[in-house]
């Protein structure tokens, strides 16, 4: 077995690689002046299973290439196994058509991969499960929520009875569920049907008030529905808002907008690469290195990686 790290996020892939135990390959990654990629392996990868850690991130088009160029130089080199672990698969939320002439931007993406040579993917928290089907290989989809709810578990925020786990809207309403499941609390949802920052407690389907809330999300991109989601919750009379998601995207000004918000704090985990000037006080990373580390090491000894879905495993 061999690793492979591009720059998507260099950071998470040095820390999976130190919880599998061994060094990431050594590569050379170039970016000419006009935008065009070289890649060079610089150690020998016939007959070996090799596992590339990219995350398809900000910036998007750039580090998919990145992804599609080393997939070729491993497939041109005689690679026994090609396994790409995506930490974050960019483009998910394109995963259907829903006005003409649209295209389904995952489903592209999900073949280009597989043409490029991949055997197997490994995701984690993608924006559809249906986006598994969109592969016509392998596809192991790795779950970061019983991570955030040990965090908040560890926090011990109050009993059930006063614990509101809250999806931002109807498409949420799974994973909030999985969520309130580790603390036998209810849910609640916001129904916000228009893109009207103005605050109103009639959002909200179910009882807030005087509640300690955690809204549930998959990623948090602009933060706008986070905030929005946050004030209706406020306004409705909950007592503490808590706001977690699994990819923190950050764009258009989204730090800024989460530090001045109502939220008490925003939990991630670091699928994505965060730079310094996106930190914020409020911010908390949770790391996922363990669970991807966990997968590859399963994935290599041919073992079944039920137990890293099985939530109650988590909670023990």
């Amino acid at each position: 077995m061999k690793l492979i790290a591009l720059n998507g996020n260099f950071d998470l892939a040095k820390a999976v690689a130190e919880h599998v135990g061994m060094p990431l390959l050594t590569t050379s990654v170039k970016h000419f002046a006009d935008g065009e990629i070289q890649i060079n392996i610089d150690e020998t990868v016939r007959g070996d299973d090799i596992f590339v850690i990219q995350s398809i991130n900000d910036p998007v088009n750039e580090n998919f290439m990145e992804l599609m160029i080393v997939l070729d130089a491993l497939r041109r080199a005689s690679a026994h196994t090609i396994n790409v672990v995506l930490p974050y698969f960019a483009y998910s939320r394109a995963d259907r058509k829903t006005r003409s002439r649209e295209p389904i931007t995952a489903k592209l993406v999900s073949n280009l991969i597989e043409i490029g040579g991949a055997d197997r993917v490994v995701a984690l928290d993608l924006h559809a499960d249906q986006i598994q089907g969109f592969f016509d290989i392998p596809v192991d989809h790795l779950q970061a929520l019983p991570i955030l709810a040990q965090y908040f578990l560890d926090k011990k925020l109050g009993t059930a009875d006063e614990i509101v786990v809250v999806a931002p809207d109807h498409s949420s309403t799974k994973r909030a569920r999985a969520l309130a499941e580790y603390f036998d609390c209810p849910i609640a949802i916001v129904d916000k049907r228009d893109s009207n920052p103005s605050v109103d407690p009639l959002d909200i389907i179910g009882d807030v008030d005087g509640k300690i809330c955690i809204i549930a999300d998959d990623l948090i991109d602009t933060a706008s529905r986070m905030v929005w989601s946050a004030n209706s919750l406020h306004e409705a009379g909950a007592k503490e808002i808590y706001g977690c998601a699994t990819h923190a995207i950050f764009s258009s000004g989204a730090p800024e907008k989460l530090q001045d918000s109502v939220l008490k704090e925003v939990v991630v985990t670091d699928s994505i690469r965060m730079p310094e000037e996106k930190k914020f006080p409020k911010l908390v990373r949770l790391s996922v290195s363990d669970l991807l580390a966990r997968a590859i090491n399963k994935i290599y000894n041919n073992e079944s990686i039920h137990s890293l879905f099985v939530e109650e495993d988590q909670k023990d």
